[in-house]
């Protein structure tokens, strides 16, 4: 059990990307609610013998919650001030959305009551609500009674999300990323702040440079008297961060403010997820931003004209399969005006492609083999994985771009439009269309599209001359393979130099 208190460095390995995180910002002073790990050993050794492992750490547990009561100055599973917690996966690389997160936990009919005459009736009985349907859904997978004893609660949340690491999306996710089966994830207990609290209350995402385009300015989405789970899910319909300033300004700089600093701090766009509770900003969540392959190359660029990154490392953060993507034919404007609007939406990550739309993800699997296939759905989710890979592109009818479908197409660099309208999908189901994630716009049909230069990109032109300059090439040899060449070279270099 570690305490995520700042106090000294800890290893990513051990407690996770989202525990390192917590404690690295609550070394450096921002407004993180306080937290503990559960290191992915202890997962490692939960899957071999479950009963004597949980045995062994649950006193360790239970001393972990008296320094979290310290800290906030509430009570567990009591009043008349009760602490709830959050339990959260965190994998030493960050997964998002593959495995689970329990919110709100901790309540019982007293704690209830005292939540209820300490923030008001409605208040009381929403959490509650928020609480037992995700510890259902979740713990229980639909089928049980929620334990009413808070600490049975917290005990079942625990193992759930070191079982969630073995889950079929997991494990799906890992093997597209090549990541080790065997690691673990860690388990973060941290208070919990509540953004449904009141009108001055709300949560959202930030990326600290927008992750679609590469451009500078900051981007994400907010939505007020809300919890996390109500952006990220893609269910609500979420304003740009710019209406935080309109009704926050104060809490709007200050976030602005955490993201110029936790971006310096990582060196990396952040993908930074946070709670307003009552007019005060709370931080939950920073992460290395997943982006666009155009984003990819501007942010390296860019990073390296600031000074923060150097040309070695800029080839290191710019993949081969982002200058693939990047030189992907792309939709002429005569092409796409003379072809039908099925729908629009907003586009959640670059590219074009054409496929046929089914709605199912275990069918665009099967099909996939076959033919290019789009997914097409309500909103994505964790469970959806396998079908988005599979599939060519992506489109929902909720969500916005910081939702599950809007994350997850720009990790993996699927095309996707979102939120295009609830119902918008039942009237081109089983046709064949064109997914621009440039526009948002999905189009009749299969259009043709046309392919582009790397003179026609003053970005990759600088790449060439950095690649170039950091690994000398014969003349002629393609930027993809002068970029992997040069990539193997320093990974080369790295290795002998740890030897």
């Amino acid at each position: 059990m570690i305490r995520l208190d700042g106090s000294v460095q800890l290893d990513r390995a051990v407690v996770g990307n989202k525990g390192y995180g917590l404690d690295a910002m609550r070394r450096h002073g921002l407004p993180v609610p306080p937290a503990f790990a559960l290191t992915t050993a202890a997962c490692r050794a939960w899957q071999q013998d479950r009963d004597t492992v949980m045995a062994g750490i649950w006193p360790h547990v239970g001393e972990a919650l008296k320094w979290l009561e310290a800290e906030t100055g509430r009570t567990f599973a009591r009043g008349p001030h009760p602490l709830l917690v959050s339990v959260r996966s965190g994998a030493a690389q960050s997964m998002p959305g593959m495995m689970d997160t329990i919110l709100d936990l901790g309540i019982d009919d007293d704690v209830h009551a005292a939540l209820a005459a300490e923030c008001g009736a409605a208040f009381a009985a929403d959490t509650h609500r928020r609480f037992r349907e995700m510890y259902a859904e979740i713990v229980l997978d639909g089928s049980g009674d929620v334990p009413s004893d808070p600490w049975d609660q917290l005990r079942g949340a625990i193992e759930a999300v070191f079982e969630s690491w073995n889950t079929a999306r997991a494990r799906a996710y890992r093997r597209h990323h090549d990541l080790d089966d065997a690691a673990g994830t860690a388990v973060v207990v941290q208070a919990m702040v509540f953004g449904n609290l009141n009108d001055r209350s709300g949560s959202g995402v930030l990326f600290s440079r927008n992750p679609m385009t590469g451009a500078p300015e900051p981007f994400g989405e907010w939505l007020a008297r809300s919890q996390g789970e109500d952006v990220v899910a893609g269910t609500h319909d979420c304003e740009p961060i710019a209406a935080l300033g309109e009704t926050l300004p104060d809490v709007h700089r200050q976030l602005l403010h955490s993201a110029r600093t936790l971006e310096g701090l990582g060196t990396d766009v952040q993908d930074i997820e946070f709670t307003v509770q009552d007019g005060k900003l709370w931080i939950l969540q920073t992460r290395n931003a997943k982006r666009s392959a155009a984003a990819a190359v501007r942010f390296a660029l860019s990073l390296r004209s600031e000074g923060v990154i150097d040309d070695r490392e800029v080839i290191r953060r710019v993949e081969p399969g982002h200058i693939e993507t990047l030189l992907k034919p792309a939709l002429q404007p005569e092409t796409r005006f003379a072809a039908t609007l099925l729908a629009k939406g907003l586009p959640a990550c670059p590219g074009v492609a054409s496929g046929v739309v089914i709605t199912d993800p275990d069918e665009v699997v099967e099909a996939a083999d076959e033919r290019d296939v789009v997914l097409a759905r309500a909103t994505t989710s964790p469970d959806d994985i396998h079908g988005m890979l599979a599939a060519a592109a992506i489109v929902t009818e909720l969500g916005g771009a910081t939702s599950h479908a809007a994350v997850v197409s720009r990790e993996i660099g699927r095309p996707a439009v979102v939120g295009v309208g609830e119902g918008a999908i039942e009237s081109f189901a089983g046709q064949v269309v064109t997914v621009d994630g440039n526009t948002g716009e999905v189009r009749a049909g299969e259009l043709h599209l046309s392919a582009w230069n790397i003179s026609d990109s003053p970005e990759l032109i600088e790449l060439e001359n950095i690649v170039d300059a950091v690994h000398p090439s014969e003349p002629g040899i393609p930027l993809v393979d002068k970029l992997a060449a040069a990539r193997a070279a320093l990974d080369a270099e790295n290795q002998g130099d740890a030897r």
